[in-house]
């Protein structure tokens, strides 16, 4: 039977120094860190969307995905608290799901 041993294997093989090299570059790779949000930020969130839905405004939501920030203008449509999501119709009235520890900041549009 035949093993393998994965990247073990090449590593044998690369100097110490390379291995360095490596670890460092994948370290230094800035594939974004979504920033810590406090209490009082979650709180500011919820007014903004409650009036936002009272009065059916748009607002922009700049949220964090897949390693970067991206934005999305919007109503509210729905909140499930259960789920910690908005459900948000865009202009084009195609429907996006966002959870609320990926938001980073929201605006009105």
């Amino acid at each position: 039977m035949i093993r393998d041993r994965g990247t073990i294997k090449w590593t044998a093989m690369m100097l110490p120094e390379h291995v360095k090299m490596l670890r460092d570059h994948q370290d230094g790779l800035d594939y974004g860190r979504k920033p810590e949000l406090d209490e009082q930020k979650y709180e500011e969130f919820n007014e903004t969307i409650c009036v936002a839905m009272e009065e059916n405004q748009t607002l922009m939501f700049t949220y964090f995905e897949k390693g970067r920030s991206a934005e999305l203008k919007g109503q509210v449509h729905y909140v499930d608290e259960f789920k910690k999501e908005l459900r948000v119709m865009d202009e084009a009235d195609k429907m996006h799901i966002l959870r609320v520890t990926d938001i980073m900041d929201i605006v009105y549009a």
